[in-house]
């Protein structure tokens, strides 16, 4: 299949996820992990599939093929969130390097579909090196911003450089705010959601100053989140196309604020599958093609 998806709003052709029911096994593998993993509330199975399917039929309303990443015995509740485990760049993978030790066999589950399916693998981030999907944002095609976190050091982000060589003009490195420390996780995507090729959905509190006046320089608009929703996860939504995306249907006010920029929101309910394990519909998939329109 074309592959390749260096942009973060163009439309999606085809995106991996992991079914809830692949990721969550049974109620009893649920409540065994999730205060390890720490996840905020209780997930009910039931509920979580009932809710998963409702995203799922927002993802096919794009005309997206949607490819589902087996189960595996090695992975944990955490693998429903495909983005995190690579970045998909036009000559191929790039396998990332988890900071969150419990996610790093979802690398290798990535690998193995791969190898599976015969995607390219253009290499990955190894040694010291750590690098989260949910840490980079292509602001285009051309050029990409990548989180300094506790998911993503100095030496994942020079490794990517180096892996994407001539396909980007520039790899910009953002240091992230400490936020509420290492147990929770602060990815750049946290903070910011393309939504269109001149506007972003952002949390401004949690982003640095050089790369707001960055974004100002290259003219994107900004639209600011209901603070009262960042808890839910109001800043994480996934562009179908340009200026039309998906969110968590609990953000109410934040999404009538993407709507009065002019943005079609649709909505699913993300108690169960998103805010429990803070990963919203970004996080719930990884594109493998956008194309532009």
């Amino acid at each position: 299949m074309t592959f390749g998806a260096q942009s973060m709003v163009e439309d999606l052709r085809c995106v991996l996820v992991q079914h809830a029911r692949d990721a969550y096994g049974d109620q009893g593998r649920i409540d065994a992990q999730s205060a390890s993993l720490g996840y905020g509330g209780a997930v009910r199975l039931e509920r979580a599939l009932e809710d998963y399917d409702v995203f799922l039929s927002l993802l096919r309303s794009s005309g997206a093929e949607v490819v589902f990443l087996p189960p595996c015995e090695d992975t944990t509740l955490d693998a429903i969130y495909t983005h995190d485990p690579a970045v998909v760049a036009d000559k191929g993978i790039i396998l990332g390097s988890m900071g969150k030790a419990a996610r790093r066999h979802e690398v290798a589950a990535l690998e193995r579909l791969a190898n599976e399916r015969g995607w390219p693998v253009l290499g990955r981030i190894e040694g010291e090196g750590r690098l989260e999907g949910g840490d980079v944002c292509w602001l285009d095609r051309r050029t990409v911003a990548v989180g300094l976190t506790y998911r993503t050091n100095e030496e994942g982000v020079r490794q990517l450089r180096a892996l994407l060589g001539d396909s980007v003009d520039e790899v910009i490195a953002v240091p992230m705010p400490h936020w509420n420390g290492p147990g929770e996780c602060l990815h750049l995507l946290s903070a910011i959601s393309p939504v269109a090729p001149d506007l972003a959905l952002v949390d401004l509190r949690m982003l640095p100053v050089p790369f707001v006046q960055l974004l100002d320089a290259r003219g994107v608009r900004l639209v600011e989140i209901d603070p009262s929703e960042a808890d839910t996860l109001a800043c994480n939504v996934l562009a179908l196309s340009p200026g039309r995306v998906i969110a968590i249907a609990e953000n109410r006010n934040t999404n009538r604020r993407l709507e009065e920029a002019g943005v079609e929101v649709m909505t699913y309910p993300g108690a169960q599958i998103s805010i429990p394990g803070t990963g919203g519909p970004t996080c719930l998939t990884r594109p493998l093609l956008r194309e532009a329109p």
